[in-house]
């Protein structure tokens, strides 16, 4: 019998992450840590989640990313109905990528 036991996160890997001290260690440790196929899917949404906050149209994002629309829907649930977390939202907003639509809250 298999035991549906829910394992508890491991907060290592956060914690090294606010290790690194600037862009080239970041990219750095991700090369170790991904794939390129896992950096470039990441790299993809998070481009995606900008041109969303830009208010730019599926088509235009399609063009300039690549990115599937079964991934840019998903990226909009993600980023813009998310109620629990929204933390891309909030960095890309935080970075000047994107300004607050409609009186949203800027962080």
């Amino acid at each position: 019998m298999i035991k549906n036991v829910k394992k508890q996160r491991s907060m290592a890997l956060y914690e090294a992450i606010l290790q690194l001290k600037d862009v080239d260690e970041c990219r750095r440790f991700f090369d170790d840590l991904c794939t390129p196929g896992e950096l470039r899917s990441m790299e993809q949404r998070f481009d995606v989640a900008t041109y969303l906050l830009q208010d730019q149209v599926y088509l235009e994002i399609l063009e300039k990313t690549g990115a599937s629309s079964a991934t840019i829907s998903r990226v909009r649930r993600n980023i813009l109905n998310n109620d629990e977390g929204g933390m891309m939202r909030e960095i890309i907003l935080r970075m000047g990528l994107a300004v607050p639509q409609d009186g949203a809250d800027e962080s």
